[in-house]
């Protein structure tokens, strides 16, 4: 089985300590989710895991055969076309022809209209721009996808939208995610394992476990789930949450 095992991981910036001892293992058909305050070094860990950076202390073995990247900043080609830049990650591997073709199914799935497929990243909304950065992350069927916070900036209805496409693909074809987020019902909605990291260096200091599977979490559920999270000393304190007396 597939994995991404990463075994005492930290890592520095010059002589300041980004990350400490992370330990972790991510397996085949499963969702992390890492969770914490902001500057805590979540995207930094994302970066290590997906070979965006070089690990220099500790180790990280990715056994996965492919991976995709989906930033929070959808990172388009401004001189490439949305369908052209949902090809991408395929215009070596396929016939021209064949791949137009898979790329314009996934766009319309994808909620984009024909017309949108020609016009450039300008000329797209934010919601569009975020569309295509999806599916073009998604085109090449990764057995592990990186998300760095890429629902936060969306509107509720598009958020919920593309997490199912998330979730499709990890039941459908066995896909694994490692995603960081700020957002406690986010993780709650989606993640197998929830991480909490602190900060100053990035250390994880508890590891939470959803039993309950992914079509189960209802809003009643998240919302419960949340309120229990939130009750939580340590997650008030990380995410340093005051309680009126």
């Amino acid at each position: 089985m597939a994995q991404l095992k990463v075994s005492e991981l930290s890592f520095y910036y010059g002589f300041t300590q980004i990350l400490k001892n992370l330990d972790f293992v991510l397996d085949e058909g499963k969702i992390i989710s890492i969770v914490g305050p902001s500057g805590g070094g979540k995207t930094t860990l994302l970066k290590l895991c997906a070979n965006l950076l070089d690990v220099v202390e500790g180790e990280v073995i990715n056994s996965f055969n492919s991976s995709a990247f989906a930033f929070q900043d959808p990172r388009l080609l401004p001189w490439k076309s949305a369908l052209e830049n949902i090809m991408m990650p395929l215009h070596v591997k396929m016939k021209e022809r064949e791949l137009k073709e898979k790329a314009t199914a996934l766009a319309l799935k994808f909620g984009l209209e024909r017309n949108d497929l020609v016009k450039y990243p300008k000329d797209l909304s934010g919601g569009m721009r975020q569309r295509v950065s999806f599916a073009r992350a998604l085109i090449g069927e990764p057995k592990l996808l990186f998300l760095d916070e890429p629902f936060s900036a969306l509107d509720i209805g598009l958020k919920k939208e593309l997490q199912s496409f998330v979730l499709e693909a990890c039941e459908q074809q066995k896909m694994s995610v490692l995603f960081i987020t700020h957002d406690l019902m986010e993780a709650i909605k989606l993640s197998d394992t929830i991480l909490l990291l602190k900060s100053d260096p990035g250390e994880i200091v508890a590891r939470y476990e959803i039993e309950t599977p992914q079509k189960e979490r209802d809003d009643a559920f998240v919302f419960e789930q949340t309120k229990a999270f939130l009750d939580d000393a340590l997650i008030r304190e990380i995410f340093e949450i005051k309680v009126s007396a």
